[in-house]
């Protein structure tokens, strides 16, 4: 699309020269995927839907197409996406998302009328070869991963965009105030933007004139995680009377305080056995060697290792598997709050009546975070022998666990509400701008 050509582009010079550039960068963004290959990052099997090329035919009748950048993004569209199929019978839905962790994952959590591709680089041709193919009826941006041109054709033709579960950080709604000319562009593009609390309601009032609601946190409303009952039964047998505290998600600068924790729970409960699932399972090899450097013997999932008496900590780098290590676990620590990445979801382990813990910095789940702490079902601990000492606590009552395990179920079984909700509203939104998507026997090519 040649946005020079649009009314109201004019004033707005920077997308012109971002789209012009964008389209002449094109050998260099196909570099760039080669070097993503070689380091891992990108699926060679499926890297022609970075260039927008579709691998899978488009089914027939009205797609709504779902966005998450990765992981925690996808997870949390889950529930939405049941809630939308729900709806209406004839409905599909196709999920994009750009990581590698995330499409593995979505493979095996994604229901039935559920399609998952790559989401294109922002380069214009791209992604009206995406759009052409797929012809979706509405397009949902998961949280806030948005890209110019992608947004621009998207609203250039007519499809109804919603910002879901929207969210920024504090620095990022500051830039964008600084940058008034780019944001009343790209934010006037949307249908409604549904803001996850009233400060992010707040935010996104402050950029745009475009509808705002604050329904609640979508990821409130996601179900438990899979659990695959042989490979959990496997590692049951394994484990046997063990304690076991579980690290979820961690990052880098992270593990050193895990095997603080460790040591200290082991001076009073000598059977424990820590797993460390790290958010990012290629960094299963460095986390062994952490280990081993800090004197701890350690065994890594990926290997086909199961833990046994002498394994101090285990690995579990592999994917689509926290369920089943939530269900063993006797406490758990969500990771990414100890370093600055935001806190990961402590909802998660809440489904499986887990007491939780997370360190100081839980900006992305604040107001989850929150709500845990207050219910008595979630603590924050600053440090590594800190939260030592709260899991020997918990450890050596079980009857504090109990209470916790019930406090935690009647939490999470009250969240459900905000994906219907967020459904309901979606659907009334695309049904008022009557954008009809694709006839039966549309494009597939």
């Amino acid at each position: 699309a040649d946005y020079a050509c649009r009314p109201g582009i004019g004033n707005t010079m920077i997308f012109l020269l971002y789209n012009v550039v964008t389209r002449l960068a094109r050998p260099l963004l196909d570099q760039h995927l080669q070097r993503r290959v070689a380091c891992g990052k990108e699926d060679p099997e499926r890297l022609r839907e970075r260039r927008g090329e579709a691998t899978r035919v488009r089914p027939p009748g009205q797609i709504f197409w779902v966005h998450g950048a990765s992981v925690g993004e996808c997870q949390t569209a889950l529930a939405l996406i049941d809630c939308l199929l729900s709806r209406d019978p004839g409905m599909q839905i196709l999920l994009t998302s750009g990581t590698r962790t995330s499409a593995n994952l979505m493979a095996g959590c994604l229901p039935e009328r559920a399609i998952h591709q790559y989401v294109p680089l922002d380069q214009p041709l791209w992604i009206a070869r995406f759009l052409d193919h797929w012809a979706p009826s509405a397009a949902i941006f998961v949280e806030s991963d948005l890209w110019p041109n992608l947004v621009l054709e998207v609203q250039a033709r007519d499809i109804p965009l919603i910002l879901a579960n929207a969210r920024m950080s504090k620095s990022s709604f500051a830039r964008w105030r600084r940058l008034r000319y780019l944001t009343r562009r790209m934010f006037k593009s949307f249908a409604l933007i549904l803001a996850s609390n009233e400060a992010q309601k707040q935010g996104f009032e402050s950029l745009t004139s475009a509808p705002v609601v604050c329904i609640g946190n979508l990821k409130r409303a996601a179900g438990p995680l899979p659990v695959d009952e042989a490979k959990l039964l496997a590692l049951k047998n394994t484990i046997g009377s063990r304690s076991v505290f579980l690290a979820a998600s961690t990052h880098d600068g992270e593990e050193a305080e895990i095997f603080a924790a460790h040591r200290r729970v082991t001076n009073r409960i000598p059977d424990l056995l820590t797993m460390i699932a790290p958010r990012h399972p290629n960094r299963g090899p460095v986390i062994e060697r952490i280990a081993a450097d800090a004197g701890l013997t350690a065994a890594r999932r990926s290997t086909g290792a199961l833990p046994d008496a002498l394994t101090d900590i285990y690995i579990a780098d592999t994917m689509g598997e926290m369920g089943s290590l939530f269900t063993l676990a006797d406490t758990v620590f969500i990771a990414g709050s100890f370093v600055p990445v935001g806190g990961h979801n402590p909802l998660e382990p809440a489904h499986f009546g887990k007491p939780v813990m997370f360190g100081p910095l839980m900006a992305k789940n604040a107001d989850i975070a929150a709500d845990m702490i207050a219910a008595g079902v979630a603590e924050e601990v600053p440090d590594g022998l800190a939260l030592g000492e709260r899991i020997v606590a918990l450890m050596q009552d079980g009857e504090r666990r109990s209470a916790i395990t019930g406090a935690a179920l009647a939490f999470v079984r009250g969240q459900s509400k905000i994906a219907e909700d967020m459904a309901g509203r979606i659907i009334d939104v695309v049904n008022r701008q009557g954008h009809p998507g694709a006839p039966q026997g549309g494009p597939t090519s």
